[in-house]
């Protein structure tokens, strides 16, 4: 029946992005004949106000009519341009996640589920919902400290969501095996592992005290940063359902009228929090992936507020060294390093030519350096790596997609803040420490102390090694004597398993076939 469901999932997609007009405004170009021409044929199906409407409006609607779990699936895959395209994932990227509120006690009693104690004795007032989006609202309160009453924030998961994720994502894994399946070009993308990745994600973000864990992740790496904060979680108050944080007063940084009326320098908020970003990335390898400007606040000593961290990326050490060689070598124009660089950590198959490669990064890079720094849009550098890499064969890399997705939405907010934000000069004091810092002979000392640990490691686990070779050892001279057999119970069951999967292949089929003649029946 999961197979059933999940392509029942996939018709009703397909029928809301048809009928909302999405199919028909997608890019025809490199389509085979026969794509073609059934994109022409649904068009016919799709309502007459949609055609008139703009692509991100049609996104919007569509969205809007499957459900919350659709909202953070479009939200998750505008983080992938790689995956839709630049196009597709600027439009996903301006998807409102603003949901209906859930009803009061659904949510005390989500909470008190959650906790294990009555609402009363967890809050001295719990107020009415301020936000809601597909994973949670947000309701204010307040608790009894020694210092008097505090105000904070509760966020309570929306009831339900986790089922309903867990139908929709039958669909997504289907579409990702028939991608696989029928369009070789796309499997270096690896749409599957994609798929997981997002899975895992929305996991992640539905437990809140994950969030609440990063959140005291980052105060612990930020401590000491200038211009920088997130919001002290209320460990007593937090739970898989529910999390209570200190509340913010502030100014949101989508609002640059009321910054400049609270008296805030736009161009400092502008350096301070790519940087902010930057350190964060390279220092760390810890960063918060979704910096859009509603999760952003400015409070009135000037420290940017960044909150909602549900969606977070970690970079480990070899990676962060390898963006750092790249970006040093596209200031420097050393391409032949950048090329280097990018066979070294594997991002590009070793069949291919370096120098060939250095070539197709010097396109990029050249026209760069003839530009003012502060006209350099992030966003079309990326979508220039994008297209190289496709000729290069080079592999998805999710944690790399995500810091770059991460870095376009940063640099946006700080040319909303400054339209003249020089995003080279504003970097330079992290960058160039960090690289000063890591690339030089301590660079060097570190490697030999991380090949030290290895080496005790290695030492450390010999013994149990040989033990594990003998036996495999052992074990391939009696398969080479006596070959590989199966029990008459293995075999059974591999026949019964393979004679299923044939059988409920062709059924499906045949409902979709079905179905789909029903829906063009009914809709003529």
């Amino acid at each position: 029946m999961s197979a059933f469901s999940a392509y029942f999932g996939l018709i009703r997609v397909g029928w809301v992005l048809v009928r909302e007009g999405v199919v028909i405004a997608l890019p025809s170009e490199g389509l085979p004949p026969s794509v073609s021409f059934a994109k022409s044929f649904v068009s016919i199906f799709a309502r007459r106000k949609a055609k008139s409407q703009a692509r991100s409006d049609r996104l919007a609607k569509a969205v809007e009519r499957l459900g919350p779990s659709y909202v953070k699936i479009g939200q998750f895959l505008a983080t992938r341009p790689d995956v839709v395209g630049v196009d597709m994932a600027d439009d996903l990227s301006q998807l409102q996640d603003r949901m209906a509120f859930f009803p009061h006690d659904m949510a005390t009693a989500a909470i008190e589920a959650s906790l294990g104690r009555r609402i009363d004795d967890l809050y001295a007032s719990f107020g009415e919902p301020i936000a809601a989006a597909s994973i949670a609202q947000v309701h204010t309160a307040e608790v009894e400290t020694p210092q008097g009453r505090k105000r904070v924030a509760v966020k309570v998961v929306r009831p339900g969501v986790r089922q309903r994720f867990v139908n929709d994502i039958k669909a997504m894994y289907l579409v990702a095996g028939l991608q696989e399946r029928f369009m070789p070009s796309s499997r270096r993308l690896r749409p599957v592992e994609v798929t997981k990745t997002l899975e895992q994600t929305t996991k992640v973000e539905m437990d809140l005290r994950l969030e609440a864990a990063a959140l005291s992740e980052i105060a612990e790496n930020t401590e000491k940063d200038p211009g920088f904060r997130v919001p002290k979680v209320d460990w007593e108050r937090t739970g898989r359902d529910v999390i209570t944080m200190e509340w913010i007063d502030g100014v949101k940084m989508s609002d640059v009228e009321g910054l400049k009326a609270a008296g805030h320098d736009l161009n400092v908020l502008a350096d301070a929090l790519i940087q902010s970003f930057l350190r964060h990335t390279l220092r760390d390898g810890f960063f918060h992936a979704d910096m859009h400007p509603g999760n952003l606040f400015v409070d009135a000593a000037g420290m940017i507020v960044a909150v909602d961290m549900g969606i977070v990326g970690r970079l480990g050490r070899k990676e962060r060294r390898f963006l750092a060689e790249i970006l040093y070598g596209f200031i420097t124009r050393d391409y032949i390093r950048v090329a280097e660089v990018h066979f070294e950590a594997g991002y590009v198959p070793a069949h291919h030519n370096t120098e060939s490669f250095a070539q197709a990064i010097r396109a990029i890079g050249e026209p760069i350096h003839g530009q003012p720094a502060e006209t350099i849009s992030m966003g079309k550098l990326l979508t220039l790596l994008f297209e190289v890499t496709e000729l290069f064969d080079m592999e998805t890399r999710p944690e790399l997609v995500m810091l770059q997705k991460t870095m376009v939405v940063v640099e946006g907010v700080s040319r909303m803040l400054n339209p003249r934000f020089n995003m080279w000069k504003a970097s330079e004091p992290v960058v160039g420490d960090w690289i000063r810092t890591n690339l030089g002979p301590k660079r060097i000392m570190t490697d030999l102390k991380d090949g030290l640990k290895a080496a005790v490691k290695l030492a450390e686990a010999a013994p149990e090694i040989a033990a594990k070779t003998e036996k495999f050892h052992h074990e391939l001279l009696h398969m080479s004597e006596n070959g590989l057999r199966f029990d008459p119970q293995t075999a059974e069951a591999i026949g019964k398993a393979e004679a299923k999967h044939s059988r409920s292949g062709r059924f499906a089929l045949w409902v979709i076939a079905l179905t789909l003649l029903y829906i063009a029946w009914h809709s003529s």
